[in-house]
């Protein structure tokens, strides 16, 4: 493990003032989502909080990558086929040590905290005794300065949405990532091939793979941020993209 409050080469200066957080988060409101205060919603305003906490988050994320590699430490590899991380707004203030400038700011801009919260969607990617026990040991791992990432899948619809009526339960597919995700960033760069269904033939004494049907994984990541550490882990999720 590595403590970087240690270690002044990865101190992060940054502003968390109440003004300056205000005025990054109306910055973004109108640079990132072209609104103002007028015509504003309440997820406008949960994107432009979420990309003023990004931009603190990002630089701790990108120092960790950096000091992961150049001090060369033991690696960390956790698969998972769940990931049942709950909603990153509120982790992301807490471990960030930003709770009280964001309430007070919040409360003098005329917001509720608890209402921009819900403006964010579960992250749907398990539901299980699994999945919680992975998003624990992901967190545990950032906050002991361990040099982890977690792999597992991006699915668009995760679970699903229960309602019930006229005392009947149906269910409808939970489309999480209707309104993208401010957490995560696509590495374009990167894909991989991968073939299902065809079948097996044998051809000159020797088994092929043939008739087969392919997409491209590309990989989507998010920092996973210790507790007040300045260190992030890294969980890279795998989506499909068609060829």
């Amino acid at each position: 493990s590595y403590d970087s409050n240690q270690d002044s080469s990865f101190n992060v200066k940054e502003c968390d003032t109440v003004t300056c957080l205000s005025n990054d988060i109306n910055v973004h409101l109108q640079i990132s989502l072209s609104k103002d205060s007028r015509t504003a919603s309440m997820r406008d305003y949960y994107f432009a909080l979420s990309n003023t906490l990004w931009e603190r988050l990002s630089l701790r994320w990108l120092r960790s990558k950096q000091m992961f590699r150049n001090k060369d430490p033991k690696r960390v590899f956790f698969l998972s086929m769940e990931y049942l991380m709950g909603r990153t707004l509120g982790n992301a203030i807490m471990n960030l040590g930003f709770s009280q400038p964001i309430h007070e700011c919040l409360s003098k801009m005329g917001l509720n905290m608890e209402e921009i919260e819900d403006c964010e969607p579960d992250v749907s990617l398990g539901n299980g005794g699994l999945g919680r026990l992975a998003a624990c040991f992901m967190d545990s791992m950032a906050n002991l300065g361990i040099a982890a990432t977690g792999y597992g899948i991006r699915y668009n619809y995760g679970v699903f949405q229960q309602k019930i009526v006229n005392s009947w339960q149906y269910e409808e597919p939970d489309d999480w990532l209707c309104f993208g995700n401010p957490w995560e960033r696509v590495r374009q760069g990167i894909s991989y091939p991968v073939k299902y269904r065809g079948k097996v033939e044998i051809q000159g004494g020797r088994r092929i793979w043939t008739d087969t049907e392919m997409v491209y994984a590309v990989p989507y990541d998010m920092p996973i941020p210790g507790y007040r550490c300045n260190i992030c882990c890294t969980l890279r999720l795998w989506g499909c993209k068609a060829p």
